[in-house]
């Protein structure tokens, strides 16, 4: 495959002695810091590399002292969604990435049914060109996501180095100490521990395909998620009736912590897929907590802090974003009725 030099970033690379031996794609990863894993073994594959003037598509191939490597990096393309002039929140920015605290009601990446509106089409026209491409094309990179209707702190690359490390400390979920996720929840009723853990494998659900669902290990992957008890709240016969709480992910499933607060017995207030046996629990509430469950209208679950470590600077980074506004004022009323119960 041949590109034009005016269209494509040109690397010429000598084979040192010392590296004498070494994969083609190790020594590749080594050089180019700014380019990712899978980027270079997709240029390899698509016979952007040559060593001494032939093309090479074997990533395993073994280099000699002199060899010359010419490295053929296309310019990104422009990204298929359209960059859209939206309001965003912007909490950090430098050359690298970005952190977004995410309103509720914006999806995160275009799909079928919404094509326009989002996260990546607000961040488009927000970083402009300043986005130096994604696997080859000109787009924000993404490494984790939240549900529309989850608001808080996202993180998104500018670079593919940037990209490839960040996807490598969510990759490990914290369990190397780097990634730092805590999220804020109101959940029904009150767990009967005031912290715990949920270790319950997740899938697709059988029968409703737009849910997840704790499944056999067999048909579902492992899923952790710790939680921690901040406050209980109590209805007007002091019985208890719901609870802030904070949960922390070892793991990264679609819809984890929604999924796991039902599993036992206490799922996020207003959660339209895992909370619908639990209707009858909104009359147990006063008339200003029921109005502002009402006001609501999606799951009570915030993304409240995100810390990770810099993957160009090595600097250790951590953001915590307040309470939306409509969680504030369920949590507030929430507080008062509980309040008014122990009068």
């Amino acid at each position: 495959m041949s590109t034009s030099q005016q269209d494509a970033d040109v690397r010429i690379l000598t084979v040192t002695p010392e590296a004498a031996g070494e994969r083609l794609d190790r020594f590749l990863a080594q050089a180019l810091t700014d380019v990712s894993r899978s980027r270079i073994k997709s240029l390899i594959a698509e016979g952007r590399v040559k060593v001494n003037d032939s093309a090479m598509r074997k990533a395993a191939r073994k280099l000699a002292a002199d060899d010359v490597i010419r490295v053929e990096i296309p310019r990104p393309r422009p990204a298929t969604p359209q960059a859209e002039a939206l309001p965003l929140s912007i909490v950090y920015e430098d050359e690298h990435l970005l952190v977004v605290d995410k309103p509720a009601g914006m999806v995160v990446h275009p799909a079928p049914g919404h094509e326009s509106g989002t996260l990546v089409n607000a961040l488009l026209h927000h970083c402009g060109e300043s986005l130096s491409g994604i696997g080859g094309v000109k787009r924000p990179g993404i490494v984790h996501r939240l549900d529309r209707d989850t608001s808080g702190l996202i993180v998104m690359a500018k670079t593919d180095a940037a990209h490839a490390g960040l996807a490598e400390q969510f990759a490990a979920h914290g369990g190397d100490g780097r990634l730092h996720r805590r999220y804020r929840a109101l959940i029904w009723g009150v767990p009967r521990l005031v912290q715990g853990t949920v270790t319950a494998p997740i899938g697709r659900h059988p029968v409703d395909r737009l849910r997840m669902a704790v499944v056999d290990e067999s048909r579902g992957r492992a899923a952790v998620t710790h939680y921690r008890v901040l406050e209980a709240f109590h209805d007007a016969k002091g019985r208890p009736c719901a609870a802030f709480v904070e949960c922390a992910l070892e793991t990264g499933r679609t819809h984890q912590i929604r999924v796991h607060m039902a599993h036992i017995g206490h799922p996020v207030m207003g959660d339209p897929l895992y909370a619908r046996g639990f209707a009858a629990s909104a009359r147990r509430l006063d008339d200003a907590a029921q109005e502002a469950l009402q006001a609501l209208g999606r799951q009570a679950l915030h993304a409240a802090e995100l810390g990770f470590v810099h993957p160009i600077t090595g600097e250790s980074m951590r953001f915590s974003s307040l309470l939306p506004e409509d969680m504030a004022r369920l949590l507030k009323s929430l507080q008062q009725q509980d309040k008014d119960a122990r009068r």
